[in-house]
């Protein structure tokens, strides 16, 4: 029986999009099915930063009774709307469980080494195939205003050290004179010469484009609505445009994967975090390089053409309304580091979903019980810094090729059970 392509990808931001073309690298056929355009759900308006700074996760020592101190303040970083949800109530508990150092350096080292090899796979290609996405390697500096909460941050330095992640302190002297548009009186920064930015918009349609030149089909408009299972695995995708066929299948549907993991009966325990940015016009004396305001946990990104705050994480299930409490919050606390924390006119308030696991890493590689479905979900907040990466490796797993790092950490498998 003809297919429709050696790969259907279904969902078609950031992860279905680079997953498509390492797969066309490869020499497989890839059609990619996404129910709106390409890159404008979660992947349309984060900061856009490459971090393998990022590596330390969200599950750190000490940080259950932080987080139970901001977790029912509609403005604070982290917030849970009250309501009755066993599920999230279940992932909340095996987060607060990983709160120790033993797992907190376990999955810091899995991150990062993903962050790390994506993020030199992206230069990659924006160099190799000439794409117009605004990057920029010039280094990003977490702000401390206090020295305390400064010194805390030395603690993940030595978890970086070992990944071979590099990081300078910055005194109070030297951080002003590297970020004039910083408010005076910061205590000081961790710049991490390593990380990079780029326009997350331009990023995703590059990619779309360097996939419809490679001989990749994306269907835009076209929402999976059920998945048929057969004896070997899937044997095709109900669509609202009718059936499609792939010998592999691969789910980057981000957030939305629960739900038809659910159809599968696969575990997959990702919770929609819903984020937040404004975009602006670009102020007049902005900051040179992304920024994480780190006591208020507000990210900072400035382009040619364009500025946006971003950030904080809410779960409230799909509820996609804008939350003014959470917005405001965001100038707000730009507004205690930096001398002109808004853009002249604003162009967008926005908010999308991450999808959260518990362990803090994504779900990549063959879907348990099942022959060709291979899963690439489940990122959190790292979408955009892990694509290339996740998609090279999920290229390398689908094909039977040697992979570049150890797959192991991020097998769906572990959650199986």
């Amino acid at each position: 029986m003809s297919q429709d392509a050696d790969v259907l990808v279904l969902g078609g931001g950031v992860i279905g999009l680079a997953c498509a073309h390492y797969l066309l690298a490869e020499g497989r056929s890839v059609r990619v099915l996404e129910a709106g355009r390409v890159g404008a759900a979660t992947s349309w308006g984060n900061c856009g930063t490459l971090t393998p700074s990022h590596a330390a996760p969200l599950a750190a020592p000490g940080m259950v009774g932080q987080a139970l101190r901001w977790m029912l303040s509609p403005s604070a970083p982290l917030y849970v709307k009250p309501r009755w949800d066993p599920a999230l109530m279940r992932w909340l508990a095996k987060v607060a469980g990983r709160c120790n150092r033993r797992d907190w350096r376990e999955s810091g080292l899995a991150k990062g080494a993903l962050l790390k090899y994506s993020r030199a796979l992206v230069e990659d290609l924006v160099y190799g195939h000439d794409l117009d996405c605004g990057f920029e390697a010039g280094g990003l500096h977490y702000v401390f205003r206090s020295e305390r909460a400064l010194e805390k941050q030395r603690r993940d330095l030595p978890l970086l050290e070992e990944l071979g992640i590099p990081a300078r302190v910055l005194d109070a002297a030297a951080l002003a004179a590297d970020e004039p548009a910083l408010r005076p009186g910061m205590a000081g920064s961790v710049f991490f010469p390593g990380d990079a930015q780029l326009r997350p918009d331009r990023y995703t349609a590059e990619l779309a484009r360097i996939v419809r030149a490679g001989g990749g089909v994306i269907e835009e408009g076209v929402r999976v609505t059920g998945l048929e299972r057969g004896r070997n695995g899937i044997e095709a995708v109900q669509t609202s445009e009718g059936r499609r066929t792939g010998a592999r299948v691969v789910m980057a549907l981000g957030a939305w994967s629960t739900e038809f993991a659910q159809m599968l009966r696969l575990q997959i325990p990702i919770q929609p975090g819903k984020g937040y940015s404004i975009t602006y016009d670009r102020p007049a004396a902005p900051p040179r390089r992304p920024l994480v305001l780190k006591e208020r946990s507000v990210c900072v990104t400035t382009w040619g053409d364009g500025y946006r705050l971003g950030s904080t994480m809410e779960f409230s299930g799909y509820d996609d309304s804008l939350n003014r409490a959470r917005l405001d919050a965001l100038e707000r606390g730009a507004g205690e580091y930096l001398l002109e924390p808004v853009g002249p006119a604003k162009r967008e308030e926005w908010c999308g979903w991450r999808p959260m696991t518990w362990d803090d890493l994504p779900l990549l590689g063959r879907a348990p019980g099942f022959n060709n479905l291979f899963l690439a979900t489940g990122h959190g907040m790292m979408g955009m810094g892990m694509s290339a990466g996740t998609g090279r490796l999920l290229a390398d797993l689908v094909t039977g090729r040697a992979t570049a790092i150890d797959p192991a950490p991020y097998a769906p498998a572990r959650f199986a059970g």
